[in-house]
C-alpha cells in the first residue's frame, strides 16, 4: 500500500475511537457526529485504535447492504475456518481469552451469529415458521394482555419515573419470558443477565466476579453471563424435552438435526439466549427512543394520538432512529473491491448500522424523526440472510404497546439527562427521567 492510499484509508484517530470504543457510545451526540463525518469524507475507511485489530469501519447504508447479502465472500463465522473470528468487536486482549478457553476457536456461542450458509440456513430454520406472522397473529391477544397490565401499571404512578427502568425494560421481557414459557418469578434472574450480557462494558452492568477495567474484562464478563444462561436454560431444556408444550422453547428443544437426534443441547442454549436478550433489550430500546423524540416533538405525539394507525410506522423510524444494534463484524473471504477500496482477504468490516439508518443517500431528511415516513429503508435488523429472525415479533410488540399506550399520554416531558448504555453492540438509553401527563 501506498503513503497517499494510506492518507486515504486511514480513519482520524479520535473519530475512530468515538466508534470503536465502548465509552465513546456514551455520548450520542459526538457519536452521531463521527458517523457523519465518515459518511462525508470516508465512507469505508479503515480504524486503527489501540488494542484492537484494524479495521474497514462501514458507515454508508448501500455499502453495508452490499456486504450482508453476500456471506460467502463477507464471512461471519471464519468461512472454512469456523471460530476463527468474532462477530462481535472485541479488543485483542477479549479474543485471546475467549480463545485460551475455547480450544482456541472464537465461536463461544451456538448461535445464529457466529454461523454461516449453509448451516446458518439449517439452524434458522429450526424456529423460522413460528416467527412468520401468520403464526406471530395468534399471540396477538397474549401479548395485548400483557401490554394492558404494563400501561395499567403505568397509570398508577404519578407519571414522574424513569422511563426506562420503570417502564420500557419490563415490558419486552415480559412478553419474550411468557412466549418461552418461563415462569414470571424467573424473571428478574433473566434481566439482570440480560443486562450483563449486553453492558460487559459498561461499569453499572459489570459482575462482581470480574475485576473491572482490565483489558479482558469484558470477554470475562461475557463468558461468564453465558455460563449462567447455560445453567439456567439446561432445565428449560429437559422439561421441554420430556413435556413439551405449545411454546417457542419446545419447539427449539425438540428440534432434531438431518440424522434424527436432537441438535446438540449448545444449540438450544444459543437459541434461546439469543432471543432472550435481543428479543428483549432490543425493543425496549427502541420503545424507550421512539416515545423520547415524541415527547420532544408534542405535535407528533398529537398526531400519533389522533391516529393509532401510525403506530406501525412509528414503530419503524423508532427502530430506524434508536438502531439499537449498533453493530456486527465480517470478514472477506476474498480479495474484493468496495467502494473503489481493494479490500483484502482477512480484512474485517465493522457494519455500522446506525450511521447506515442516517444516510441521506437512502433515507431523505435523516436527522428528522418522521413517524410518517414511507418508505422507510431502514437497516435496524440487517439485511441478508442475517436479518434478525425475530423482527416480526418485535414490531409486534412495539405496534401493540404503541396503540395501548399513546391514548393516554397527554404530554411526556424530559426532566434530568439522559444517559446511554456504554456498549458498541447492543444498547441505547440506560435513564429516561420524564414527568408525563396522563390524559383525564
Amino acid at each position: 500500500m501506498s503513503t497517499t492510499e494510506q492518507v486515504t484509508e486511514l480513519i482520524p484517530d479520535t473519530v475512530a475511537r468515538q466508534i470503536v470504543l465502548p465509552e465513546g457510545h456514551r455520548d450520542n451526540d459526538a457519536l452521531f457526529e463521527a458517523y457523519r463525518w465518515l459518511r462525508e469524507n470516508n465512507p469505508l475507511g479503515r480504524a486503527e485504535v489501540e488494542g484492537y485489530d484494524p479495521i474497514w469501519l462501514v458507515s454508508k447504508h448501500a455499502d453495508i447492504m452490499e456486504i450482508e447479502r453476500q456471506p460467502g465472500i463477507f464471512t461471519s463465522a471464519g468461512g472454512e475456518d469456523k471460530g476463527s473470528v468474532n462477530p462481535i468487536l472485541a479488543n485483542q486482549a477479549g479474543d485471546q481469552f475467549t480463545k485460551s478457553i475455547n480450544n482456541g476457536s472464537l465461536r463461544i456461542l451456538e448461535t445464529l451469529t457466529y454461523l454461516d450458509p449453509p448451516e446458518h440456513t439449517a439452524i434458522k430454520d429450526i424456529a423460522l415458521d413460528w416467527f412468520r406472522p401468520t403464526n406471530l397473529a395468534k399471540w396477538e391477544t397474549v401479548i395485548r394482555d400483557l401490554a394492558k397490565a404494563a400501561v395499567g401499571r403505568l397509570l398508577e404512578t404519578d407519571g414522574r419515573i424513569d422511563f426506562v427502568k420503570d417502564f420500557a425494560l419490563h415490558y419486552p421481557l415480559h412478553v419474550i419470558m411468557s412466549l418461552f414459557g418461563v415462569p414470571e418469578s424467573d424473571e428478574p434472574r433473566m434481566m439482570a443477565l440480560t443486562q450483563e450480557f449486553f453492558g460487559t462494558a459498561d461499569p453499572d452492568a459489570a459482575r462482581e466476579d470480574v475485576e473491572p477495567l482490565t483489558p479482558d474484562a469484558a470477554a470475562k464478563q461475557w463468558v461468564a453471563t453465558i455460563q449462567d444462561f447455560y445453567a439456567y436454560f439446561e432445565r428449560l431444556l429437559q422439561d421441554r424435552r420430556a413435556n413439551p408444550r405449545d411454546d417457542l422453547a419446545t419447539i427449539i428443544s425438540v428440534a432434531r438435526d438431518e440424522s434424527g437426534e436432537y441438535y446438540p443441547n449448545e444449540v438450544a442454549y444459543g437459541y434461546f439466549i439469543a432471543i432472550a436478550t435481543a428479543g428483549h433489550d432490543t425493543t425496549s430500546s427502541t420503545l424507550a427512543g421512539g416515545m423520547l423524540e415524541l415527547g420532544r416533538n408534542p405535535d407528533l405525539l398529537a398526531k400519533a394520538k389522533a391516529d393509532l394507525a401510525l403506530a406501525p410506522h412509528i414503530v419503524n423510524e423508532s427502530l430506524r432512529w434508536a438502531s439499537p444494534v449498533k453493530h456486527f463484524m465480517r470478514q472477506a473471504t476474498q480479495d474484493y473491491t468496495l467502494r473503489g477500496r481493494d479490500i483484502k482477504k482477512g480484512d474485517r468490516f465493522m457494519l455500522l448500522y446506525q450511521s447506515g439508518n442516517r444516510d441521506a443517500d437512502a433515507i431523505p431528511d435523516p436527522d428528522r424523526f418522521d413517524p410518517t415516513r414511507r418508505p422507510n429503508k431502514h437497516i435496524a435488523f440487517g439485511y441478508g440472510p442475517h436479518m434478525c429472525i425475530g423482527q416480526h415479533l418485535a414490531k409486534l410488540e412495539l405496534r401493540i404497546m404503541f396503540e395501548e399506550l399513546l391514548p393516554h399520554i397527554e404530554s411526556l416531558e424530559l426532566v434530568d439527562d439522559t444517559k446511554m448504555i456504554q456498549t458498541n453492540f447492543v444498547g441505547g438509553l440506560k435513564n429516561m427521567p420524564v414527568k408525563i401527563e396522563f390524559t383525564g
